[in-house]
């Protein structure tokens, strides 16, 4: 892992990877897309709204895959010190709570037909409402932290408290009584047809590849824009050193 902290070396890697990345995400998702929404067959139980499936599930994998992401870039900031792992984690939240809120979105237009509201105070709703609210707070102090210059350790400390809430999402529906369909895809176990199962997976897959893209190509414009701060100090601390001269070398005389 730390074979990549350095900028040089991580940015040669990212400058092939990223359009890799975004091209097949885009590719497979755009595939997946056509394919759920215009080829397989409506539900049975839920009929033509079951396609909303192939948006909203990718979007609530990847929202809680992100704060995981947060989690173990801020692991990895407060216990090996990695250069990168602080840029990695401000990378990932803008994505990952734009895919949370994807999911919100996605889940109150497919209830508004079947549970006849467009929101309920269920268990996984609800849990997914608060990592929307923490992705906001981790943005928050990570840029309030950047810009002060204060600690990096305060939003990776949240990054890491607030992963306790990714358990919770994932077994709200069956710790509590929710208005939610317990889990489709567990261990081994599928309640998902064939016909939609698949380019379901293929729509996670290529979701997943576009949000690696997209976090890669933020990290570079935030390397980018620390390069270009650093510049600007160093040539104002220059622009500053020939003034001061003729006043220290005053005081030397009049000592």
């Amino acid at each position: 892992m730390h074979g990549y902290a350095n900028p040089t070396r991580f940015l040669s890697l990212a400058s092939w990877l990223t359009p890799l990345l975004l091209v097949s995400g885009a590719v497979l998702t755009i595939g997946a897309l056509a394919w759920g929404l215009l080829v397989v067959s409506p539900d049975r139980l839920m009929g033509e709204t079951v396609r909303i499936l192939f948006i909203h599930v990718p979007s609530a994998w990847l929202g809680m895959g992100g704060w995981s992401g947060i989690a173990i870039s801020s692991a990895a900031l407060l216990i090996w010190k990695h250069p990168l792992a602080a840029i990695a984690a401000r990378a990932i939240a803008v994505p990952g709570m734009v895919f949370t809120a994807i999911c919100l979105a996605t889940g109150s237009i497919w209830g508004r037909p079947t549970w006849g509201t467009w929101w309920v105070w269920d268990g996984r709703l609800t849990s997914m409402l608060v990592l929307l609210f923490l992705y906001a707070g981790y943005i928050a102090l990570a840029q309030a932290s950047a810009r002060d210059g204060g600690s990096i350790k305060i939003p990776a400390i949240f990054g890491i408290v607030g992963a306790i809430n990714i358990p919770i999402i994932n077994r709200s529906v069956v710790w509590w009584n929710s208005l939610h369909q317990p889990p489709s895809l567990t261990a081994g176990k599928s309640a998902i047809d064939g016909e939609f199962l698949v380019p379901l997976l293929i729509a996670v897959i290529g979701f997943s590849l576009l949000f690696g893209g997209v976090v890669l190509m933020r990290m570079r414009t935030l390397i980018a824009e620390m390069q270009v701060e650093a510049r600007l100090r160093r040539r104002a601390l220059a622009d500053d050193g020939p003034q001061n001269q003729p006043i220290q070398r005053r005081r030397v005389r009049d000592a």
